[in-house]
């Protein structure tokens, strides 16, 4: 899976999906990454802001199509996700679901 066009999906891409990449590729690096991708989210505009949640939102998205393939995967997907979308949001567009739990 490609995270990068997971997010961007069938925008341009920001430079922030670049971080948010590397959290989705390697949870190990998520508690360094959490604080400078929030920061870089706190410069966006209104319409920016809008992107990236849906961004994070396909990340769910996809994470629940797939998680069959790979449950441990998806799982983590889902978590760092839902925590970003927590973190800069405050809320889940999705609240379906507690994070990274069925």
């Amino acid at each position: 899976m490609n995270c990068r066009e997971v997010l961007t999906g069938k925008e341009k891409p920001f430079e922030i999906y670049d971080d948010i990449s590397a959290a989705l590729s390697d949870i190990h690096q998520f508690p360094d990454l959490v604080e400078p991708i929030y920061r870089k989210a706190m410069l966006m505009d209104e319409e920016g802001l809008d992107r990236l949640r849906f961004a994070l939102v396909r990340v769910q998205i996809y994470s629940d199509i797939h998680r069959n393939e790979d449950m441990e995967q998806a799982q983590k997907l889902k978590y760092v996700s839902q925590a970003l979308e927590k973190v800069i949001f405050g809320s889940l567009i999705l609240e379906g679901e507690v994070m990274g739990h069925d």
